[in-house]
């Protein structure tokens, strides 16, 4: 009986930009894929990311919508989002407005702030670690 080839995991399609598309999904496997998926640096930094958010808030809630990675706390909402864009990943505070220092990106919403990073970029893992901390103790954004 000949040996049937294994089956190859099908590569997630790249949006506009390069963003992963991962169907909508709760828990570590869809950030998991996420990030595998993402091109080239991106996919370092995003595991970079991901292992500081998981070790600064050991509670941390994780899915997948619309195709981006989100972080929040059960029942109290989100408050951080990634999202990959053809130069650079953008993380968003929903609340940064609220964090000390205020995160460098403004947002056409009050209280959103990115952090924009790209390929050369040296991300200060003890800042971030930081805005993540003081943003998962605010309530967080329902979506």
């Amino acid at each position: 009986m000949p040996k049937s080839k294994p089956a190859r995991a099908k590569k997630p399609k790249l949006l506009s930009g390069g963003n992963p598309q991962i169907a909508k999904a709760e828990g570590q496997a869809p950030i998991d894929a996420y990030i595998a998926a993402m091109p080239g640096w991106k996919s370092e930094v995003g595991r970079r990311l991901d292992a500081l958010i998981s070790r600064t808030v050991p509670n941390v809630h994780k899915a997948v919508k619309w195709n981006s990675p989100l972080y929040g706390i059960k029942g109290q909402g989100w408050f951080l989002g990634i999202h990959c864009f053809a130069k650079y990943i953008k993380v968003a505070f929903f609340k940064g407005a609220k964090l000390s220092p205020i995160p460098p990106g403004k947002s056409k919403q009050k209280e959103v702030r990115y952090l924009d990073i790209h390929e050369d970029d040296k991300l200060d893992e003890s800042q971030f670690a930081s805005w993540a901390k003081q943003a998962s103790q605010l309530p967080g954004e329902r979506m």
